[in-house]
Parts: C-alpha cells; sequence; structure tokens
C-alpha cells in the first residue's frame, strides 16, 4: 500500500527538523562561536572550510548540468556567480580568502590547499560527486541546509569581534553577505523541493538527502576536531 503524502506544510515541518543535526551543534563549532577556540584552530578552521567554499560553485555547475528546467538553471546560476564573482563583485570565495587573512594566514597557504585534512577533503568531494551523480533534484535538496545557515552566520557576527578581537573586523564580511543570501537561495530551493516532490517516496528521499547533507557537514567538523583539537 502506498504511504499518503504528507502535506506541504508537515513535509516542510520535518525538513526544518532535521536542523537538530545540522554542524551548528557540533563541539568544535560550539568551541569556535563560544569563543574558546585558539588562534590555531580559527585558522585551521578557515584553511579547511576554503576547500568547501571553492567545491560549492563545482557542486552547483553539476547541478546545473544535469538540469533540464531552463527557469531552474536561470536562478541557479546565480549562485556560482554569487561564490566565483562577476563584474564589480569579487564573490563569496575572494571574501574567504580575505577572511583567510584577516585571521593570520597567507593567502598562498590557503589556496595551496596544503592544510586541508584527508576527512575534509574526503567529505567535500563526497558531496561534489553527488550532485554530479544524483538528479537535479536531490542536488537541491541537498542544499537545503541554508535554511539553517543565517543563524550559525549570526553567531559568528556576534560573537567573533567579542571573543577574538585580534580579527580584522573586515574579514568578516563574508558572514554578513551569506545572511541575506541564503535566505535568498533557500526560498527558491524549498519551494521547489516542496512542489516537486508530491509523493510520499519523494518526500522521504528529499529528507535521505539532507540528511546526507547535515552528515558531510558534520564530518568535516569531525575531521577537524580530530586534526585540531576541541578545547572543552
Amino acid at each position: 500500500m502506498t504511504a499518503t503524502p504528507w502535506t506541504r506544510e508537515q513535509f516542510e515541518q520535518r525538513l526544518r527538523e532535521r536542523g537538530r543535526a545540522y554542524h551548528i551543534h557540533h563541539p568544535f563549532n560550539v568551541m569556535l562561536n563560544s569563543g574558546k577556540a585558539t588562534a590555531e584552530q580559527i585558522r585551521g578552521w578557515v584553511a579547511n572550510r576554503f576547500y568547501y567554499q571553492i567545491c560549492i560553485p563545482l557542486k552547483d555547475a553539476a547541478i546545473l548540468a544535469n538540469c533540464n528546467d531552463r527557469a531552474v538553471r536561470r536562478n541557479w546560476v546565480q549562485r556560482i556567480l554569487d561564490h566565483d564573482g562577476h563584474g564589480d563583485d569579487p564573490g563569496g570565495i575572494e571574501s574567504w580568502l580575505r577572511l583567510a587573512e584577516a585571521v593570520g594566514l597567507e593567502r598562498p597557504e590557503v589556496e595551496s590547499l596544503a592544510q586541508v585534512l584527508p576527512g575534509v577533503r574526503f567529505a567535500v568531494d563526497a558531496y561534489v560527486n553527488f550532485a554530479r551523480r544524483a538528479p537535479w533534484e536531490e542536488g537541491v535538496c541537498a542544499s537545503l541546509t541554508e535554511l539553517f545557515a543565517p543563524e550559525i552566520h549570526r553567531q559568528r557576527l556576534a560573537g567573533w569581534p567579542q571573543h577574538y578581537p585580534w580579527i580584522e573586523p573586515a574579514g568578516l564580511s563574508y558572514f554578513q553577505s551569506r545572511m541575506s543570501l541564503a535566505r535568498r537561495d533557500v526560498e527558491f530551493a524549498l519551494a521547489l523541493v516542496l512542489e516537486r516532490c508530491s509523493t510520499r517516496a519523494a518526500q522521504e528521499r528529499a529528507l535521505q538527502v539532507l540528511q546526507f547533507k547535515l552528515d558531510v557537514l558534520w564530518q568535516m567538523n569531525d575531521a577537524m576536531a580530530l586534526g585540531y583539537g576541541v578545547t572543552r
């Protein structure tokens, strides 16, 4: 017997409930945002997260390559421009490099990826490979971790200047920009998932895919906690 689909409201609630597994709750992130991290740990986090930043446009390009819906492509391509930059906008990757410089890292050192831990590389590569091989709708589902992103950026903007006054404030501009961009992006993606996932099987698959992406982010933090330690 085929299970009855959840209503749009029920489905959205279940998607949002997955926020309990978001990496905002990971001990390594809690340490960073509560002011207990050392300079070495912050630099390690920034250097490793840079690998995630440069792979996001690759992930989004893979979703575009798999997508046969022109209207979706016209919207989704903005994500690549946001990260890679276009026109006078240097983009999110450049903003992240400025964050790296603000915490005391040298740009060539970060760009070399020499500090990227194997566990971080494995998790990020798994996400990009998923986007390449999965139906584009599942790639959109995976992006819904952005439902929970504004709060993690808000915590950084509120706490880091107080906890880590040695970080140049201008370096935190990446988090400020993502507060609005993440909300814009997830508004489109959420509406798309709620519309396209109209059967119970599709809804349950969307939850599985979202959990996969949450696991990717959690694994990145696991690897950094192991590599740099967690101060309690």
